[in-house]
């Protein structure tokens, strides 16, 4: 079995964790950390991403949604933990970051971690992380469409009905030649909500990666015009929805909601355990600015799921408080040189 073998059909494996997503991160340096049982069959790894840190002479190591293996198996992440330092050597890491997907509600793999030398970072209800902590996570196991679309809220199922019954807009998988397009109005989502987007080329190159077998473009038409998109991940046993935009024209239409519905029948078709609508806030008060996007992702009626959260190892402490507090405000300066630019 082969790595990219045993990460597609582990139960802890991720998209993250892939070789398709290490060649999109192509701007990292890109290790594996692979450790055998006794028969010389894989029994964990992590990917492992390695970026040069900006003027000084010190790299951070990342291993997202990693590590691949029994998270109860203490032994298995001492191994790699071994593995990890070793690598550190090689790339003058000063910290290695990594964010499982663990429930936080598994106080046992959060003890092994503990014991393993990894600290768990303080961090808010929002968006601090690389990666989400709070999701809403769609059961959708042995489960048939109509049962399914039974789950939702009432408010979702008649939104659903609106969009592509009323209203009349469609649905269509898209192609490569559909990226500027979804880009255009992911633009246009961006300005609108205040968060930084990715390039158009970077869509193209996950698109390159992915598409057909692990990734859909889906895109909503309203007379013909695009309207709304989003972007879907199927990896193992689970389909996720990556990014979504929508204009601020036709709203009323409702299109985002019929795109979320053909993402869970993806998933369904697709014989999945889990449809992921990743990223909320976890501060759920109705006076949170977020709470519009919580509200619409928990009338699907899927669990809450808080993660463990990301977790640290560190390599050289000192360094590693410096280099994080200057990162912490060249994205904020990022996010708001953004918003400044779009009003002009």
């Amino acid at each position: 079995m082969t790595v990219e073998q045993f990460v597609e059909n582990h139960p802890k494996g991720h998209f993250c964790q892939s070789e398709k997503w290490a060649k999109l991160k192509d701007n990292w340096i890109h290790e594996n950390v692979v450790v055998n049982d006794k028969d010389g069959n894989i029994k964990g790894m992590m990917s492992i991403l390695i970026r040069k840190m900006p003027v000084v002479p010190y790299t951070m190591m990342y291993s997202p949604r990693g590590p691949v293996c029994d998270i109860h198996d203490k032994e298995t992440i001492l191994e790699l933990t071994k593995k990890v330092k070793e690598l550190a050597k090689k790339y003058n890491a000063y910290v290695m970051k990594v964010d499982p997907d663990v429930s936080i509600e598994d106080k046992e793999f959060m003890q092994i971690m503990k014991e393993c030398g990894y600290k768990l970072q303080k961090t808010g209800k929002n968006f601090e992380g690389i990666q989400p902590k709070f999701v809403f996570r769609l059961n959708v196991d042995g489960k048939t469409e109509d049962e399914v679309f039974a789950l939702f809220h009432t408010e979702n199922r008649r939104k659903i009905k609106i969009a592509r019954d009323k209203m009349g807009v469609e649905v269509k998988i898209g192609t490569r030649e559909d990226l500027p397009k979804f880009h255009e109005i992911m633009l246009e989502t961006g300005l609108r909500d205040k968060f930084v987007i990715r390039t158009l080329e970077y869509f193209q190159k996950m698109y390159d990666n992915f598409a057909p077998e692990n990734l859909r473009l889906y895109c909503a038409y309203l007379d013909g015009e695009m309207i709304a998109g989003t972007i879907a991940m199927y990896y193992g046993d689970k389909v996720w929805y990556l990014y979504g935009a929508s204009s601020n024209a036709h709203r009323k239409a409702m299109p985002n909601y019929l795109l979320q519905w053909e993402m869970i029948r993806w998933s369904i078709e697709k014989k999945c355990k889990i449809y992921d609508f990743r990223g909320v806030s976890g501060d759920i008060s109705e006076d949170n600015p977020l709470y519009g996007l919580y509200r619409f992702k928990k009338r699907f009626n899927g669990d809450f799921v808080e993660f463990v959260g990301e977790y640290e190892l560190p390599i050289k402490p000192m360094v590693g408080k410096i280099i994080n507090k200057s990162l912490h405000l060249a994205i904020e300066l990022r996010r708001k040189l953004f918003v400044l630019k779009g009003k002009n």
